[in-house]
């Protein structure tokens, strides 16, 4: 029953991104098998995770946070921790990371990914099935750095690409500049 719903919204979201269908396939796939696909603990084939493209007030910077752990910019998220709806994990890490108050802009998914985590202390190397969302703003673009983050930044949009080159994010990007032209 808790997997339900994100596997409607992965049927939804390969309706709008049907050339995503290897990556939606191999998501559901994950979902469909693995009941505890939701726990951090889900070391087998992986869990599931949520982040977000978080935009400030104005809609012309995203946040970028310097993961501490991976040392590359990366956009806000984490684990789900056994909270089976992708969007309340992803507006809680992004308020936990940022101290930002965050809404969604959309409560469709806005993009998925799925990718390798190293090995770290006693966690196995896994994969990510990452659900992400676009959030904003809401009060203030004032953020505190986490201790998750080396730093945090406002990045311009057409910066973000000197920051990192993680495709992912760079599709992120597209996929939201191509959003503002609708």
């Amino acid at each position: 029953m808790r997997r339900d719903q994100l596997l409607i919204d992965l049927r939804q979201y390969l309706e709008r991104f049907p050339k995503e269908y290897e990556t939606v396939a191999r998501f559901i796939r994950f979902v469909e098998g693995q009941k505890r696909c939701f726990d951090r603990d889900c070391w087998n084939d992986g869990h599931v995770t949520a982040s977000a493209l978080v935009m400030n007030t104005a809609g012309s910077h995203t946040l970028l946070t310097h993961h501490a752990k991976l040392r590359r910019w990366l956009q806000l998220g984490g684990h789900s921790d056994g909270v089976p709806v992708p969007l309340e994990t992803a507006l809680r890490e992004a308020g936990e990371e940022s101290g930002l108050q965050v809404e969604a802009i959309s409560t469709c998914i806005f993009d998925i990914d799925i990718h390798t985590i190293p090995a770290r202390g006693l966690e196995p190397e896994h994969f990510h099935y990452d659900v992400r969302f676009v959030l904003r703003s809401t009060r203030s673009d004032s953020f505190t750095v986490s201790d998750e983050s080396l730093d945090l930044a406002w990045v311009r949009l057409d910066e973000v690409p000197t920051y990192t080159q993680e495709s992912s994010i760079l599709r992120m990007m597209s996929k939201y500049e191509l959003l503002l032209s609708q």
